[in-house]
């Protein structure tokens, strides 16, 4: 036997939303979160079904963000239309964003393969050639050849290495 709350919203979420609306001290009858979940419920059945026989007509198996708001101005409620897009615009750029903040980060964990010593510590312990380093740079990662400061010096593990990179710098 099939449960009839199985397809409805959850009455605790539907509630909460409910709360955000009303005055701190408003109280909801349980008669108006269970009355307002199956509106609810069937608002968004309604939107989806059209934005559905959309995609079919289309021949598409995914509903998007979209399709979504075209249904809604199909259906005449274009100014829930018009939040809906304004607010799928904003999520789009806020998802590039964090696409780009990632795509940085991990430019910049590619520079978290470097070794700082100390310095006077033997750099060319890798054979006879000297040994390449990265060094980070605002323009991403670059590639020299040793290279000292006067506190500190860069080398790049060689491909193999089962160490893993440390920081070791000497305090004057």
């Amino acid at each position: 036997m099939v449960d009839e709350q199985d397809g409805l919203l959850p009455i605790a979420n539907v509630g909460r939303i409910m709360k955000q609306i009303l005055p701190q001290r408003a109280k909801i009858s349980k008669e108006a979160k269970q009355t307002m979940q199956e509106c609810a419920t069937e608002f968004l059945s309604f939107v989806t079904a059209e934005a559905s026989d959309k995609c079919h007509k289309e021949n598409r198996k995914t509903v998007n963000g979209d399709d979504i708001c075209w249904a809604l101005s199909a259906l005449g409620f274009d100014n829930y239309a018009q939040a809906t897009i304004r607010y799928l615009h904003k999520y789009r750029e806020a998802e590039r964003d964090k696409a780009a903040a990632n795509a940085n980060n991990n430019n910049q964990n590619k520079a978290a393969d470097i070794i700082i010593m100390s310095s006077g510590q033997e750099m060319n312990d890798v054979g006879d050639r000297p040994a390449s380093i990265y060094m980070a740079s605002q323009q991403g990662l670059q590639v020299g050849e040793q290279t000292q400061t006067p506190d500190l010096e860069f080398r790049m593990l060689e491909k193999g290495d089962g160490t893993k990179p440390s920081v070791d710098q000497e305090h004057n």
